[in-house]
């Protein structure tokens, strides 16, 4: 009984052990093929994903990138001023009013023979330096340029002239690395009527040009052509006021000047730029004297003056231009003179025969943001 016990318990043990290393090798499996199956209905995991990339923003054109087109409208205004200027004081000198009254100059007999025609040539060289304006940078320019003329008396004290001027101008914008060309021609009238010591003188000039502009950019040279024009209109009043041989002419003047430069698109170079048209006028008054002195040697004349005058620019206008780099664009402001400032000069003069004289000229122009000289040498021939 004791032994049949004993059986029956050793053989209910072993059938548990048995059961129970079947039930552990069942989870054993389960446990390594759920992951299996899972991996199988899911997939693999999906890729990290890739950032992406930043676009690289688009260029911008800067306010500087046309300062020597800026400098180009300025020139042209400044070139046609000049030429008025000196025709307005063709029409107005003491010297001029005397030689129309008196051919042989002074000392002449009043009686003689006004000499009716006139011719002349000149050459002159001007160097001029504007400062920084706002995003401006300021400029050099150097001219070279010459003038020729023909004149006539057409009835006594009425006096008319035509004439042309060529120059090519030299810009150079060294901090914005930019420069400039400017070939200008210029076609000038005057006219003038001497009633006793009054002179009134009107002064007509268009202009029209080519300019040619070069921008470093770093990667090769930017260039660009276009054109420029001007139209201008002066008109002086002068009072002859002569003691022996000296004299003073006091002097009024109106001017008007209107400039335009033509759009343009840059071939070259990094990021080339299109730029709009551009326009500048201005309205001045000018007010100041001549003085001058001859002295007569043998049957020559030789004569010295020197002239003042004060500048007021009452209006002037000089607008935007916009520039365009692709899709972006930015308006760019044009530059103008200082409201005040004064003009100064002298000359000298021989008269070789009644028919022949040579001068030199000085001509300057001072204002707070802009300086000009000009030096002219000339010959007038008379018949």
């Amino acid at each position: 009984m004791s032994c049949s016990s004993q059986l029956l318990r050793a053989m209910t043990t072993g059938a548990a052990r048995k059961v129970a290393m079947a039930i552990a090798c069942a989870v054993l499996l389960a446990a390594v093929a759920v992951p299996t199956s899972a991996y199988a209905q899911i997939g693999p995991p999906p890729p990290t994903p890739t950032p992406t990339p930043t676009p690289s923003p688009t260029p911008v054109p800067t306010p500087t990138v046309i300062n020597s087109d800026v400098s180009s409208g300025s020139t042209v205004l400044n070139l046609g001023s000049s030429y008025l200027e000196r025709l307005g004081d063709q029409a107005t000198s003491g010297l001029g009013a005397a030689q129309r009254s008196n051919p042989g100059g002074g000392g002449a007999p009043a009686a003689a023979e006004p000499l009716r025609v006139r011719t002349w040539g000149e050459t002159y060289g001007i160097t001029a330096t504007t400062s920084a304006q706002g995003d401006f940078f300021g400029d050099k320019r150097k001219t070279l340029g010459g003038t020729a003329g023909v004149g006539a008396t057409l009835l006594p004290g009425v006096n008319l002239n035509l004439s042309v001027d060529q120059s090519r101008t030299d810009i150079d914008v060294p901090l914005a690395l930019q420069s400039a060309t400017l070939d200008f021609t210029q076609f000038g009238f005057s006219a003038s009527v001497d009633k006793g010591p009054w002179t009134w003188a009107l002064a007509l000039v268009r202009g029209i040009g080519n300019i040619n502009s070069m921008r470093d950019t770093g990667f090769g040279t930017a260039n660009a052509t276009y054109g420029a024009q001007s139209v201008g209109a002066l008109t002086e009043l002068s009072y002859y006021w002569t003691f022996d041989q000296s004299r003073i002419v006091p002097k009024a003047a109106l001017e008007y000047m209107r400039a335009t430069t033509d759009a343009f698109q840059e071939v070259g170079g990094l990021d080339p730029v299109t730029a709009g048209g551009a326009t500048l006028e201005r309205s001045r008054a000018l007010l100041g004297a001549e003085v001058g002195h001859y002295w007569i040697v043998g049957q020559k004349v030789f004569d010295l003056s020197a002239y003042g005058k004060f500048v007021d620019n009452f209006s002037q206008n000089a607008s935007s231009v916009l520039v365009s780099l692709g899709p972006q664009a930015i308006s760019v402001q044009g530059i103008v003179e200082s409201q005040y400032g004064a003009d100064a000069g002298a000359s000298a003069s021989l008269s070789l025969t009644n028919a022949l004289r040579v001068y030199l000229n000085y001509d300057g122009k001072f204002r707070s943001n802009l300086q000009s000289h000009q030096g002219t040498a000339g010959v007038e021939y008379r018949w």
